[in-house]
């Protein structure tokens, strides 16, 4: 929602290089707020992307599937920074990053784990959202540094064959990929429709812009992601000891239609783990609401 409304704004006042010149804004009040731009080469070839700055306890932020972590978390890490060591990479095969590995869920979680490594930290508080919820999931099991984490709008383990059914249903699609995974500006404009609870106007000439800035990269890479993602879960799922997980917090929007309301307090049950519900709100919440998340996060891990 924030960068359709920044978008906008630059049409009206330039009419040209619409979506360049809007990365780079946002990228720019990253760096003049102290973030710094960096890389870690992965040991299977190939290079991670990840921006941070602060102080204090480190935060490491892990976006979903389309765009990056900065279209993803850019007001949830100038407001977290001004009190935590916040760390935000690009998952691979989106925003900056790129693995030579086949693409997997358990790839990108030991991509994190080569972060964690690289960075030399001790201790590290996970938030991920939607698809970097799984992600952080995995990591909650397999990554001892993992002192607590946040879990916004992705169900983990508990996302069943039904609920996949279910969700494809509902966008009308026989794969999950053809939602996650668009091939064409108009399937973007659907998944962007369905993940903000009110997505604003906008001329339909600056879908084709944002698709192929954020969307039209390594289709067949995202794909694999999406079709991975049940055998990923049933690998979680069989490692899983409850009694020795660290602590988690869920923060789920009240009109997801992503993964709906009912998951996450599922979730919560099952993980002994608070969820805070936001009113009226859809799965884009780390963009639709920033403060919020910002404050429940900064409550959770104090």
């Amino acid at each position: 929602m924030r960068v359709i409304n920044l978008l906008l704004f630059v049409l009206l006042a330039a009419g040209c290089s619409i979506v360049d010149k809007v990365d780079s804004t946002e990228k720019s009040l990253l760096m003049e707020a102290g973030f710094v731009q960096q890389q870690v080469t992965l040991y299977e070839g190939g290079t991670l992307n990840y921006w941070q700055a602060g102080q204090g306890k480190t935060v490491l932020l892990i976006h979903g599937f389309g765009g990056s972590a900065v279209t993803s978390w850019q007001q949830v890490m100038l407001q977290l920074s001004q009190n935590y060591h916040v760390i935000a990479p690009d998952l691979a095969w989106f925003g900056d990053s790129v693995s030579q590995a086949k693409p997997s869920l358990e790839v990108q979680s030991k991509a994190m784990t080569q972060l964690i490594d690289k960075l030399e930290l001790d201790k590290v508080n996970v938030v991920g959202i939607s698809y970097g919820g799984f992600v952080t999931f995995d990591l909650m099991i397999n990554e001892p540094k993992v002192d607590k984490a946040v879990l916004l709008a992705s169900p983990g383990v508990l996302f069943s064959n039904a609920d996949l059914a279910a969700l494809n249903q509902r966008f009308g699609v026989a794969d999950a990929s053809d939602i996650f995974v668009p091939r064409t500006p108009k399937q973007m404009r659907r998944l962007l429709e369905a993940t903000f609870i009110d997505f604003p106007w906008y001329p339909s000439f600056i879908d084709s812009a944002i698709y192929d800035r954020y969307f039209a990269k390594h289709l067949d890479e995202k794909r694999q992601l999406i079709g991975g993602l049940t055998e990923d879960r049933d690998r979680i799922a069989s490692n899983i000891n409850i009694e020795t997980l660290p602590a988690s917090m869920l923060i789920w929007g009240e009109h997801d239609v992503v993964f709906p309301l009912a998951s996450g307090i599922q979730l919560a049950d099952y993980l002994n783990s608070p969820i805070v519900v936001i009113p009226e709100a859809a799965h884009g919440l780390s963009n639709d609401h920033p403060d919020i998340i910002s404050r429940a996060i900064k409550a959770f891990i104090q």
